[in-house]
C-alpha cells in the first residue's frame, strides 16, 4: 500500500467503538489532550505482543503530560477470528491495557491513515496534524537494546516544542490483514 498521509497533513477523524462499550472520536480526544498517539495494532501479531509493555509505559509516562495512546484494530476477523471485537475485549482485560482499544470493522480508519503494519504509530497534535508516523523503536525483540526510541523521542520533542528530528520511520511488524475483495 502506498503511503499517502504525509507529516503535517490533517489526521483523518474517526468515530468507532471501543472495548469499553463507548464510541470514540478522534476530535473528542483532541479537545481533551495536547496530543494523541494512534497505534494501529491487533491481538494476534507477535510484534504487538513484544511492544505492549512499552506502549503501556508510554501511556503511563505521558498521559499526565496531556498525551494519550489509542489502539485501533482493523484486521479482518473473518481471516483472523482472534482479532474479533469479542476477542479484543478479552485481550484488553488480560493484557491490562491502560489506553483505549477500538475496533475499525470497516477498515476505513486504517486505510485513511495509510496504515501498513501492526504496530504502527501516528502522533497527532492537538491541532489535528500528523507529527510522526512509523515504528515504536528499533528493537522489537530486545527492549534493552533499543538505540532509537522513535515514538518516545517524537513525543518528548513535540511536548518541548522542538522540531521532531525523525518524523517518519518504517514500522516493524506484521502487515495489516485487509479484507479480501
Amino acid at each position: 500500500m502506498e503511503t499517502s498521509l504525509v507529516i503535517g497533513s490533517y489526521a483523518p477523524d474517526f468515530e468507532i467503538p471501543g472495548v469499553d462499550g463507548a464510541v470514540h472520536h478522534l476530535s473528542r480526544y483532541l479537545e481533551r489532550f495536547r496530543a494523541v498517539v494512534v497505534i494501529i495494532m491487533c491481538n494476534h501479531c507477535p510484534y504487538v505482543g513484544l511492544y505492549l509493555d512499552r506502549l503501556k509505559q508510554l501511556q503511563a509516562e505521558f498521559e499526565p503530560q496531556g498525551v494519550t495512546l489509542v489502539g485501533i484494530n482493523a484486521n479482518d476477523d473473518q481471516q483472523f477470528p482472534e482479532d474479533s471485537f469479542e476477542q479484543m475485549k478479552s485481550f484488553a482485560r488480560e493484557q491490562q491495557l491502560n489506553f483505549p482499544y477500538l475496533r475499525d470493522v470497516t477498515q476505513d480508519v486504517a486505510r485513511s491513515f495509510s496504515a501498513e503494519r501492526t504496530p504502527q504509530a501516528f502522533l497527532i497534535s492537538q491541532a489535528g496534524l500528523i507529527c510522526y508516523s512509523g515504528g515504536i523503536d528499533d528493537s522489537p525483540q530486545t527492549p534493552e537494546a533499543v538505540q532509537h526510541p522513535y515514538l518516545r523521542q517524537a513525543i518528548v520533542q513535540w511536548l518541548s516544542n522542538t522540531a521532531i528530528t525523525t518524523p517518519t520511520t518504517l514500522p516493524i511488524g506484521c502487515s495489516v490483514k485487509w479484507r479480501m475483495p
